[in-house]
This record gives structure tokens, sequence and C-alpha cells, in this order.
């Protein structure tokens, strides 16, 4: 089962994290279809945020056909995001894990991490583009 956490310094809203985490999940295949989300209260009682900002994240995953809840039983996943790339995710993530342990032994915190990735992903898919 998926375990929730929220980012407060990431301007993205909470409703949209969890959305995000979902749809995370399901493209590296660690939610399949017939998983079952957190329930509400559960999600409330780890996060201690508002059930409705919860149930409107679940709202948005049953709209995209991601999930759908089934009252009295829970919530569970309807679709996977999983493709044919999935097979090439562990040979790519040990790549990334001796990335990161460079990137640490530089001197580099999480937030210096994270510019240097990101910005080298947006210019890298914008020379694809061009």
């Amino acid at each position: 089962m998926i375990e929730f956490h929220l980012d407060g310094r990431s301007g993205v809203s909470p409703y949209l994290q969890l959305v995000q985490q979902v749809r995370q999940a399901l493209r590296l295949g660690l939610l399949r279809e017939g998983d079952r989300l957190p329930t509400v209260k559960e999600v409330v009682a780890r996060l201690a945020i508002n059930p409705n900002t919860v149930l409107k994240a679940y709202r948005e995953l049953e709209h995209e056909g991601l999930a759908a809840a089934r009252p009295g039983v829970g919530t569970f996943v309807t679709k996977t995001l999983t493709d044919a790339s999935l097979a090439a995710h562990a040979p790519l993530r040990r790549e990334l894990q001796r990335w990161l342990a460079k990137a640490r032994l530089a001197g580099l915190d999480d937030e210096s991490i994270e510019a240097l990735f990101m910005t080298t992903f947006r210019t890298t898919a914008q020379e694809d583009i061009a």
C-alpha cells in the first residue's frame, strides 16, 4: 500500500501531491489494478490534513479513471500506468542512486541536487523537442 507524504515547500497543493504520488506509483508498478488506497481516515491520521483534501484527491483519481470508490469497502486502483519501459527501471534506478551518492560526496544538499536534476531534465527535454 502507498504511504503518502506532503512537502509544504513544494508550492503544489496537498490534494495534487496525493494525486501525483498515486500516478507515480502507478507508473513505477508500485500500485497495481485492484490495490486498495489508504482510507481517508488513515491518510488524515498520518498526514494531519483535512479529510476533504483526501476526498478531493480521490475524486480526481476517479475522474481520471485511475481509481474507484466502493462504498463501505474503500477506494481501489482501476488502471495501471506502467508500460514496456518498466523493465528498464531497476538498472536506471541503480545508476541514479550512484549519481546521487556522487552528488552528496561533492557536497550538494537535497535542494541543490533537485535544482541540478530539474534544470538538466528541462534542458534535455527542450533539446529533444528542437
